[in-house]
């Protein structure tokens, strides 16, 4: 008699967390901010805007990432000079902000809720830290890639990079290779099938948050061409001339009404002074 087998998990974390992100993962490549994006219907504004949302982001994660990089549960994983984003995305704010980035940076909403799931996770759930770095740094290794020349095109970028370090991994000289590299020590962490279930959800939530932040970034973008039309259309309709402009017109030719009525009191004058003789 044959005994049913009980369903396996595969083996390699790396595989798994591909195949359950897969439908949130086409989610977020169909959000509206990033179909236009892929489009090449980015504009200055809108990069600016996820450009800065990611910095914020970045600071998180790797805030964490340091705090935990001697923790058995993530130490696999931590390459700090090929990986980290920090630094690039300081540069790009200094480009797309001016100098003074720090103080004029927005920090929406959804943005900071994005950042206070990293902290959390940290502090409280370092294995998760994996599902995080998973969603973020191979996808900049991988659709990241392409988002550059994107960007670089529709926003005639000068071809040495400038606004564009985030994307530009100088210490990795083949991305597949280290991708191939990064799986094989994902693959190798030690997790419980409850730990691994919970990376996997994890790794849900990663895409639903940069969801959330891409609805957000196309919200904000819709509000602000509304107001610059309303703003063209009332700077373009013609003022309604003030009720006051004809008084002026007539007045104007008040000269020409008061030797018209001297004339005819003068002629009334003569006439009656006539008619008196």
């Amino acid at each position: 008699m044959e005994h049913p087998q009980p369903d396996r998990m595969p083996q390699d974390l790396s595989e798994v967390l591909k195949e359950a992100t897969k439908e949130v993962h086409t989610q977020a490549e169909n959000a509206e901010f990033m179909r236009n994006f892929q489009k090449g219907q980015v504009t200055p504004e809108g990069f600016k805007l996820v450009m800065a949302s990611l910095y914020h982001i970045y600071v998180a994660l790797e805030e964490e990432i340091e705090h935990n990089k001697e923790n058995p549960v993530y130490s696999p994983l931590y390459f700090p000079e090929e990986l980290h984003r920090r630094a690039a995305l300081e540069q790009d704010m200094a480009f797309w902000y001016g100098p003074h980035w720090q103080k004029t940076i927005p920090y929406t909403p959804a943005t900071q809720r994005y950042v206070k799931q990293l902290h959390e996770v940290g502090r409280t759930e370092p294995e998760l830290l994996v599902a995080h770095a998973y969603t973020r740094y191979l996808g900049d290794l991988s659709g990241g890639q392409v988002l550059k020349k994107i960007a670089q095109k529709a926003l005639d970028l000068p071809s040495s990079g400038e606004g564009l370090a985030f994307f530009t991994f100088p210490n990795i000289a083949s991305a597949a290779k280290f991708k191939q590299l990064y799986r094989s020590r994902m693959n190798s962490l030690e997790m419980t099938p409850k730990v691994r279930q919970r990376v996997i959800e994890e790794a849900k939530t990663a895409f639903l948050l940069n969801i959330q932040l891409f609805e957000e970034l196309q919200e904000l973008l819709t509000q602000a061409r509304a107001q610059r039309d309303c703003s063209r259309v009332q700077d373009s309709t013609p003022r309604e001339t003030p009720r006051e402009k004809p008084q002026l017109n007539v007045l104007s030719q008040a000269p020409l009404v008061r030797w018209v009525l001297t004339l005819s009191f003068l002629v009334a004058t003569v006439a009656v002074v006539l008619y008196a003789i």
